[in-house]
């Protein structure tokens, strides 16, 4: 694309799509700890890859990070603060699903384990604030 008026190239700058998953594991909640950064315990997920739909991305993802393999996917609410991420814009559909069995880091994930709703690490990203809307949405409160 070009500027109609001074025939730049025009390169538009979108937000780029993620994907992030809450897995339920027997009432308690999977979480990875990255071995990239930005560093610190997270919600599977990633970049949606060309030619993949948002709800193959989530299941790839958490099989990637997880070892899981995930059941009864839905999807929660988009997350899209500009901040959300400070490496650049990005826009995360989240999803909810389940599975069984202890879950196994890989991908970029260094660690992989379970915790319980009400005692959870300190979260990278916006993570704290998806886990918040999730737990008061499981328990009818709004917030």
């Amino acid at each position: 694309m070009e500027c109609p008026h001074c025939h730049r190239p025009i390169r538009p700058k979108n937000p780029t799509p993620t994907v992030d998953i809450i897995i339920e594991v027997d009432s308690r909640i999977v979480l990875i700890e990255r071995k990239n950064p930005p560093f610190g315990w997270a919600l599977p997920g990633g970049f949606v890859d060309y030619g993949e739909s948002y709800e193959q991305a989530a299941l790839r993802e958490a099989l990637e990070e997880t070892g899981l393999t995930v059941t009864g996917l839905r999807q929660f609410h988009t997350y899209s603060d500009p901040g959300r991420d400070a490496r650049q814009h990005t826009a995360s559909t989240v999803f909810i699903g389940q599975a069984e069995g202890a879950p196994t880091a890989g991908d970029d994930a260094g660690r992989a384990d379970l915790f319980d709703p009400d005692d959870l690490p300190e979260l990278a990203f916006d993570h704290a604030r998806i886990l918040a809307d999730y737990i008061a949405a499981k328990r009818g409160v709004e917030e």
